[in-house]
């Protein structure tokens, strides 16, 4: 049987019968606890068929840092350092391993060198890599928190503000009605009906901010001035560019032309420039308040930190991709990127860890902005898909592309292709583990100049039910 198993096909047969008569065979149900972190350390194992994931306790979160399959081996560490385990593996699937006991993997080691050098140097790698990723999750766990503690401070007085602005606006049209009583006498009826229809039309026009090319605006401009200083309206100039965003012209203020005084008419004028003004100022700052929730909204449900217990539930991907792209739009405005949406309608719901997959989209986005900061045509595009029990999804960018010769090694630990400082080589080898050991996906990338696109496949539902992350 061992003569299947890579780590001792150096040995000789007599070595190989030698182990064997040490070996112990065990079986895992899927979901099954092998060992717990902190638990003493006493075995070596082998995986002959099956997987174990590998998962370390930061916080409250439990985080997936590696799965091992067929012919991997595990459980060096604490044992060649003396400590008890430093993290919890647990069975993916129906497992079947073979397992040594402490005395008998000292002896493996001092008896057979091939062994010994394979073991070793796996050693070094395992232990850096749990090291830097614990690093990393703690500081991402504690952003998470900090994140949350501040949009939930940031929401009530920002859902304040809303209501105030909200409020605002509905009493402005019982002003402006009021303000008209002064001078209602001076009207006929029909003068007063369309002043309150040109009223309502302006301020409906100027809330909802159509924009006009900078052309258009001063053509249109420069007959309003001309109309009002044809009537002996005062600083027509400064009414002007409100007026014309309201979408009055000349032809509208033609029920105005007979029987007013220059005095009434400078009223009029000055109470309406004053409501369009009103209503300009209070549409930015409803806008600006509703942004800012949709902030506050978005950084809580990415964070996914007041959520508990964390366990994997159902999670909506469209959502986790519209809350990183909030998150992230500041820096897609600032290199004036487009993103493309092409969602499945029908996408259904993946029993995952939320948060750990907000970590797998910024990455991934956040990269392609990186790329495509030289484009002035550049496109992100988010795509998502189902195929069998799986759903695809799928981001793309117009960028330059990876060199062929370094995309076998961008998932590589502390790999990076961007200039000193600006890079650490941790971000795709965190998504990859996510993806693939924390949630028994793959990723794959294609690239070439202009185009390049990161493939994700997600299990719909989980392969460990008893998992907590």
């Amino acid at each position: 049987m061992l003569n299947k198993i890579t780590l001792f096909q150096d040995l000789t047969l007599e070595a190989q019968l030698k182990l064997q008569n040490v070996c112990i065979e065990a079986d895992l149900s899927s979901g099954e606890t092998l060992f717990r972190q902190g638990e003493p350390a006493e075995h070596f194992y082998v995986v002959r068929k099956g997987g174990i994931q590998i998962s370390k306790k930061i916080d409250s979160r439990e985080i997936a840092i590696d799965s091992y399959k067929e012919n991997a081996f595990f459980g060096e560490v604490p044992l060649i350092a003396g400590t008890d385990h430093l993290a919890s593996a647990t069975a993916i699937g129906e497992t079947h391993l073979c397992v040594f006991h402490e005395e008998d993997f000292w002896q493996m080691l001092l008896s057979y060198s091939s062994v010994r050098k394979v073991v070793l140097g796996h050693m070094a790698g395992r232990t850096q890599e749990l090291q830097m990723l614990s690093q990393q999750h703690e500081k991402l766990i504690g952003l998470g928190t900090l994140a949350a503690g501040l949009a939930h401070e940031l929401n009530n007085p920002a859902s304040a503000a809303y209501g105030a602005v909200r409020q605002l606006k509905e009493l402005t049209p019982n002003l402006y009605t009021l303000i008209l009583k002064h001078i209602e006498q001076c009207l006929t009826p029909l003068q007063l009906e369309n002043l309150l229809k040109l009223k309502s039309e302006t301020v409906e026009r100027i809330a909802e901010f159509k924009h006009i090319d900078p052309l258009s605006q001063i053509d249109l401009e420069d007959e309003i001035i001309v109309w009002l200083e044809k009537h002996d309206i005062d600083d027509g100039w400064k009414l002007a560019p409100n007026l014309v965003a309201g979408g009055v012209n000349p032809k509208k203020l033609a029920f105005l032309e007979k029987g007013l005084s220059h005095h009434i008419l400078n009223y009029i004028f000055n109470c309406l420039e004053l409501t369009l003004s009103r209503t300009s100022l209070l549409s930015t700052l409803e806008e600006s308040a509703s942004r800012i929730s949709q902030i506050v909204s978005a950084v809580k449900s990415y964070s996914y930190v007041d959520q508990a217990p964390l366990n994997k539930k159902n999670i909506d991907i469209h959502k986790g991709l519209d809350n990183t792209v909030t998150i992230l739009n500041y820096k897609l405005k600032k290199h004036n990127l487009l993103i493309v949406r092409n969602y499945e309608d029908s996408l259904p719901m993946i029993e995952a860890d939320g948060g750990s997959l907000n970590q797998v989209w910024t990455n991934l986005i956040d990269n392609a902005i990186d790329a495509l900061q030289e484009r002035n045509d550049g496109k992100i595009s988010l795509s998502t898909s189902v195929e069998n029990d799986s759903v695809i999804v799928e981001i793309a960018d117009n960028g330059s592309g990876i060199p062929p010769e370094v995309q076998s090694r961008i998932f590589e630990p502390f790999f990076t292709t961007k200039e000193i400082g600006q890079g650490t080589g941790i971000g795709l080898d965190l998504v990859y583990r996510i993806v693939v050991a924390e949630h028994q996906g793959s990723i794959n990338c294609f690239s070439q100049p202009g185009h390049t696109k990161f493939q994700i496949k997600l299990p719909i539902n989980s392969l460990v039910k008893n998992q907590t992350y």
